[in-house]
């Protein structure tokens, strides 16, 4: 019923672009927060302003990643390195961990003012795969996940949720390495084998084939199937409800 081998007994979820359409939240605010930066920065340098672009730019450097992570890659993407400074810089420094922050401050803005929306699919199979015995963990690079999901109403369908805070928390890299999709896997207490990857970004996926899970399934909600195929994914569905 649920799409699953029968040697599947727990499912991992991405947050952002699986459970909930707050990647579009997401875009918005690290395409607001690097535009502003961009200007600034190539003013100062005597060079010509381009614009973060929400879709290469996007689904290549920081969709999926831990938001420092994300600062990083994509900056080196354009040649600027940063001092790191730390996770309470305040917005207006222009550290690694400064840009982060504006862009977080921007997203909870969005939160607040009621952006959070579900997809009904993922809802529908979150339901079933709770009737089916088998067990949920949320595992998300966003240290606003535990907000969200009780903003859209879905925080009792997980069991588990390992997220930014929880990454830091624990010293766990953040994707596209393993490691907290592993740390959830530990919680519920199974073996990667028996888990099941629900992912929408590239990254998300190189983790799940990373860690040798039973089975990765992207999920395209931008037209990049074959990308995340590419990048380790054994089965893509437009939406979860393809599965039921």
């Amino acid at each position: 019923m649920l799409g699953l081998p029968s040697t599947v007994t727990v499912c991992l979820f991405d947050l952002d672009g699986v459970l909930t359409q707050t990647a579009l939240v997401h875009n918005a605010a690290w395409k607001q927060t690097f535009d502003s930066f961009l200007e600034s920065w190539s003013g100062r340098h005597g060079q010509p302003f381009v614009p973060f672009d929400s879709g290469s730019d996007y689904h290549r450097y920081v969709d999926g990643r831990q938001r420092a992570d994300g600062v990083r890659t994509f900056l080196a993407s354009r040649g600027i390195t940063l001092p790191e400074g730390t996770p309470d810089d305040t917005p207006d420094l222009e550290t690694v961990n400064g840009i982060g922050n504006r862009k977080n401050m921007l997203v909870l803005q969005k939160i607040a003012e009621g952006a959070v929306q579900v997809y009904p699919g993922s809802v529908a199979y979150l339901e079933a795969a709770k009737e089916a015995g088998l067990r949920r963990a949320v595992v998300s690079a966003s240290a606003n996940c535990r907000d969200v999901l009780v903003a859209a109403g879905i925080a009792d369908l997980l069991e588990v949720r390992v997220d930014g805070v929880v990454a830091r928390e624990q010293g766990l890299p953040g994707k596209p390495a393993p490691d907290t999709f592993l740390y959830a896997a530990k919680l519920l207490g199974a073996d990667p084998a028996a888990c099941v990857v629900f992912e929408d970004a590239l990254a998300g996926v190189e983790a799940g084939r990373a860690g040798d899970f039973g089975l990765v399934v992207g999920v395209d909600r931008v037209g990049q199937a074959e990308a995340l195929r590419e990048h380790g994914a054994d089965v893509v569905v437009t939406d979860l409800s393809e599965l039921l």
